[in-house]
């Protein structure tokens, strides 16, 4: 069976891994940014995860020509009016990281009675001429005070998942990706993924209009046109 090419559209290992995981068993070809020369960077500026996914994903489908799948995604926390967001991966403050993303979290709840919260990852999948499909998972939880855990990455050793009475970083992968956002959204991807197929050969290699006859222009005089 021919392989389709797909790129994820991210540079945070973590997630590659992840995806890679829940797709190795479909016929596509999975490439990295990082299999290709230094690409020029997308600006997230988008107010919502669906904007930001589909503009990561737009951007290098263009670039590469290749079909481009991009996630974003963040922890919400409700006594933080939805906090950190859209922010989640840069809420430190320049230079950030994880642990300091996760500090600034809990100082900012602590005191607060209201824990809930949860993961939300949009996934798009985007082709050169600007058409993409989107699937969206959430995943409920609760903030805890402290740092469990040695497994996962972001927000996942404070993000305690009541279920399985556990913080994500208590859990692993394979279990992680059974009920996290990022899980459920590509679950949702592979669930239709025969769909997926026909859509992209139906994006890719639908028939161009034709190139304009320039014969019917040769007997104009443009001598008379002006600027204006």
């Amino acid at each position: 069976m021919h392989k389709h090419i797909i790129v994820l559209a991210t540079g945070n290992k973590n997630k590659v891994k992840e995806m890679k995981r829940i797709l190795h068993d479909f016929p596509l070809e999975i490439k990295c940014l990082s299999d290709y020369r230094k690409l020029p960077e997308v600006v997230e500026d988008g107010e919502t995860f669906e904007e930001n996914a589909y503009k990561k994903a737009l951007h290098y489908s263009k670039i590469l020509g290749l079909p481009a799948l991009a996630d974003d995604s963040g922890l919400v926390v409700d006594a933080l009016d939805g906090r950190p967001g859209v922010y989640s991966a840069r809420y430190g403050g320049e230079g950030t990281n994880d642990w300091k993303n996760c500090e600034k979290l809990l100082g900012e709840i602590k005191g607060k009675s209201n824990r809930t919260a949860r993961f939300v990852c949009v996934l798009s999948l985007a082709t050169p001429g600007g058409p993409a499909l989107t699937w969206e998972g959430t995943c409920e939880g609760q903030i805890i005070d402290e740092r469990r855990g040695e497994s996962g990455f972001g927000y996942d050793p404070i993000f305690y998942y009541p279920p399985l009475e556990k913080t994500f970083a208590e859990i692993g992968m394979e279990d992680k990706n059974k009920v996290s956002h990022r899980g459920k959204a590509m679950a949702e991807l592979a669930s239709e993924f025969d769909k997926v197929l026909k859509w992209l050969e139906q994006r890719l290699f639908e028939q161009k209009p034709p190139k304009p006859d320039h014969k019917e222009f040769e007997h104009n005089d443009w001598s008379q046109e002006r600027m204006v």
